[in-house]
């Protein structure tokens, strides 16, 4: 569930109607509802009460510093994949070892800085990586804690884009070599082996591929508890889906059951990682009509909005709901292309959608993109970045100023020469 409603026939995030915001910040912008942050958090890290946990949420999918706090207030841990995610994790107040760090090409910049934080672990990818991350901590005179990250060959049966646990993805280390790799590491001075990670992609939305993925990670732990190879934490990433369109993913519940279920009583601090799933459904992107277009072959609503502030219908043609801020019964539906103002035939946000009728000055809410929404926003067409705003009850903040043109250029500068 979230808590954007219409009372009446106007739409309200929490208790306040999202027409005040558009008054007062202005379009574009991202609203982010405060209870059903919290809801989503609690319901799904309460679904693991059973068992020792840790909910690290998933950054790149909501990186604002406002709503990492709020999670991290609710005893989230973090799930990172850059020194830049982990600036941002420190400046929310996040201790670092509540901290995972995965990514396939962390610097050595990067390491460093995880390294003297002192975080929980790193989630290695990569034999290079490995040995890296051992030199670093010896010239450092730390001790790196280490979990390699598995690639299982599951197919989680989402888009190709998103998919991250199959043999010809980037990700992680064969799960045929990884023994290998933990018994190399296992004999590396400045490392020690805390965990086993895998992670198989996002937006799931059914439980067999979390569950073969498990099993074929339950094989390896066998196989390095027989090496004298002891693990503390078993992290089983993060992937399940939300409703966007018409999809019916597990419920949190559902999904720690089946990974409870399949575990029993093993030892091992389960570290989930989920993103899309806390925040997906609790932020919009609201957006103002500024044209209407009529073509021979069909009509378009040019929005304010563009792909620079939403890409995912661009990139991976997803589906986000649209409504209109304020109902109005008597004007009826329209099919439309709603596109924004980029100079791309892709730039859009809904295609041969049926919305109602619209016309210039008229506000719509682009639901459910709470995720990797403004994190992977841009500023192509030298469009400054949108507002980003938390609303909680009856009041709202804004947690990221607009951006103006002068910050466009702000680190720019003309050569000398």
């Amino acid at each position: 569930m979230h808590h954007f409603h219409y009372v009446g026939k106007e739409l309200y995030c929490e208790e306040v109607p999202l027409k005040r915001i558009a008054a007062e910040v202005g379009t574009p912008c991202y609203v982010y509802s405060y209870a059903t942050l919290t809801r989503h958090f609690e319901v799904f890290d309460g679904a693991f009460s059973s068992v020792p946990h840790l909910t690290c949420f998933a950054v790149k999918a909501n990186s604002n510093i406002g709503v990492l706090n709020l999670l991290g207030r609710l005893g989230a841990g973090m799930d990172i994949v850059s020194g830049g995610e982990l600036f941002r994790v420190r400046r929310a107040g996040i201790p670092a070892k509540r901290v995972v760090y995965s990514g396939v090409g962390k610097t050595v910049e990067e390491i460093d800085y995880a390294l003297r934080e002192g975080i929980l672990m790193f989630n290695i990818e990569s034999a290079e990586e490995l040995e890296l991350i051992n030199s670093r901590a010896g010239a450092l005179g730390l001790k790196a804690p280490v979990a390699i990250r598995v690639n299982p060959d599951v197919d989680p049966q989402t888009h190709p884009y998103i998919s991250t646990g199959l043999k010809k993805n980037k990700f992680g280390i064969d799960v045929d070599l990884a023994l290998k790799e933990y018994e190399r590491a296992s004999k590396l001075e400045n490392v020690e082996i805390v965990g086993v990670d895998c992670h198989i992609g996002s937006q799931l939305t059914e439980l067999a591929p979390f569950v073969d993925a498990l099993r074929r990670l339950k094989v390896l732990i066998s196989r390095l508890e027989e090496r004298n190879i002891h693990i503390k934490y078993l992290d089983l990433g993060g992937g399940l889906g939300i409703p966007y369109q018409s999809e019916t993913p597990p419920h949190p519940r559902e999904y720690a059951e089946a990974l409870i279920n399949e575990l029993r009583n093993t030892p091992y601090t389960l570290i989930l990682e989920p993103g899309r799933v806390i925040v997906g459904n609790a932020g919009v992107l609201l957006t103002r009509v500024l044209y209407t277009k009529q073509t021979p072959s069909k009509k378009f609503l040019i929005v304010d909005a563009a792909m620079n502030d939403l890409i995912r219908p661009s990139l991976y043609g997803s589906y986000h709901a649209i409504r209109p801020v304020i109902k109005n019964d008597e004007a009826g539906e329209e099919v439309v292309d709603v596109v924004g103002p980029i100079c791309e035939s892709g730039d859009f946000l809904a295609r041969e959608r049926a919305i109602q009728k619209s016309t210039s000055g008229d506000l719509l809410a682009v639901m459910s993109a709470g995720a990797y929404g403004f994190t992977m926003a841009s500023n192509y067409n030298s469009r400054p970045r949108p507002a980003e705003i938390m609303v909680k009850g009856s009041s709202f903040e804004v947690i990221r100023e607009r951006e103006s043109w002068e910050d466009l250029v702000r680190l720019e500068r003309i050569p000398s020469f």
